[in-house]
Formats: C-alpha cells, structure tokens, sequence
C-alpha cells in the first residue's frame, strides 16, 4: 500500500504543478471541472446512489452546472468581483460553519440528513461548486499584472494544507492522547490538531519572509489559521459522511489513496474559506 501512495505521489504532485504554472486560464478551469465532475460522481456514493448510472448523472449535471456558471461570466475576467464568484464563496463560509455543527454534534446531528438523499446531495452541491470558484478565484489573482501570481497562491493554500496534515500526523503520533472526535474519527488527537496549527503558522511566517506580498503578514496569518481549520473539518466531515455511507474510501481512482475526494477533502474547505477571506473578507485584491 505504501509503494502505491508514493507511486502515486510521484507522478501527481509534478502533474499538479504542471497544471498550475502552465495552463492559460479556460485550460486550468477546464481541468478543475473535471475534478469536480470526479468529485460528484464519489459524492453520489455518499449521498445513498448505488447505481453507477445514477452517479454517471450527478457528474455529468455538475459539469453542465459549472460549464454553465462561467458561460454566465464576462467573456475575458480576471476580477473575483462577478456575482456567481462572490454568492458561491459566500455559501462556501455559511456551509463549513454548519458543517461544523453537524460534526460536534454527530451522531445524533445524522437523523437530519441520514434518510435524505436530497439534503445530502445540496451538501455535496455546497462542497463542490464553492471550491470550483475558489480555485479560479485564487488562480486570476492579480493575473493581468502576473500570470503566475494566482498559481502561487494556489501551490501556497496546498502546501499550507498538506504541511499542516503533516504536522498533525507527527505530533499525533508523537504526543497524540486525546481523541478530537472520536465518534468521526478515531485516529485524530487535539495535540495533532494543535500541531497542525502550529505548522500552518510557520508556513504562513516563512512564506511572508519569502514572497514579496501585497497581504501583511497578519493577515495573511489570520487567514492561513482559518483555512488549516477548515481544511481538518473538510476531512471530518467527509469522514463522517463515509462512516454513514458504510464505506472506507470515496473511490479507487488513485492507487493507493482511495478516491478524488479522499485527496482534495481537506482543500474543498481550505480553498474556497481561504479565497473568501483573503479576497471578500479583508478586500486584498
């Protein structure tokens, strides 16, 4: 298992480089539906769909839904101020609050979406389509003055992210005692979550040592600690949604890794909470 986890890493970390650098603005945006469109066909799983049909559908409806969101924008923008940008990050800070009232109080916050199919697929609704727009958003940032602006900001909330998982995985294992939530998921402690946090913080130090920004590095602080918050309630949640769906990965799409949304769980909340504040929030753009 551990040779395909890092086969598997080995050739996506310099493919996800590769999309970020490279790709013109309709490729990068065309690669992100497509992962979302990956991310809706697992959803339908966790949503009670267990014909791959059914599922065909979801990812398919979401692709036109994404596809048609940015026909709706300006033929040539880089600007994070457009209505459909602005409403979906918007929903993205409302939904990851309530998502974090249903992870405290699970088991008994389940009784309210276990049966429903229809709720389950607007939290997946709320999970998918705000972190389209928040990778775009944080992809045009400051793209006229720079095309590579918004692609570092994009490798920065990944790299916050995973530097953070990293962090709590080491300090769990070090000092972990005290389960976080244990009725979601056993392995995570408070002192791997506090670990987590103190390693985002030091990434968000030295990343202002090192860039040249426009953010302070308060702010940037701020935001950096929120995101790596919100990217272990991004896990929680989707654990908690697979513990009701009686099932241990999202897919098999990724050897060794399970599946899309098994990876990108943590940036579904980071990214678009990440984007929202830095961008809406504190109007550093």
């Amino acid at each position: 298992m551990l040779k395909y986890r890092l086969i598997s890493a080995f050739v996506l970390i310099p493919i996800v480089i590769a999309a970020l650098f490279l790709l013109p603005p309709v490729g990068f945006a065309i690669v992100t539906l497509a992962v979302c469109m990956l991310a809706a066909w697992e959803w339908g799983q966790l949503s009670g769909f267990t014909s791959r049909t059914q599922r065909v559908w979801l990812a398919v409806l979401c692709g036109l839904v994404l596809a048609l969101m940015l026909f709706m924008l300006p033929e040539y923008h880089h600007n994070i101020h457009q209505p459909v940008v602005e409403v979906s990050l918007w929903a993205s800070l409302v939904w990851w609050i309530i998502a974090l009232v249903l992870v405290l109080g699970y088991p008994a916050s389940a009784a309210i979406w276990r049966n429903s199919k229809p709720i389950r697929l607007i939290f997946g609704v709320l999970t998918i389509i705000p972190f389209f727009w928040g990778m775009l958003a944080l992809r045009s940032w400051h793209y006229a003055d720079n095309h590579y602006s918004g692609a570092l900001w994009l490798l920065y909330i990944m790299i916050l992210v995973w530097g953070a998982d990293s962090g709590a995985y080491m300090f769990g294992k070090l000092f972990g005692k005290h389960k976080l939530a244990p009725k979601v998921s056993p392995g995570k402690t408070w002192q791997g979550f506090i670990g987590g946090l103190f390693t985002a913080g030091i990434i968000s130090w030295g990343y202002s040592a090192w860039a040249n920004l426009d953010v302070s590095p308060s702010t940037l602080l701020l935001c950096s600690v929120i995101a790596a918050l919100a990217s272990v309630l991004g896990d929680l949640t989707e654990s908690m949604f697979k513990r009701e769906a009686g099932i241990k990965d999202s897919g098999h799409l990724i050897p060794g890794h399970g599946g899309i949304l098994d990876r990108i769980d943590s940036l579904t909340a980071a990214v678009p909470v990440f984007a929202c504040l830095l961008l809406l929030v504190f109007r550093t753009i």
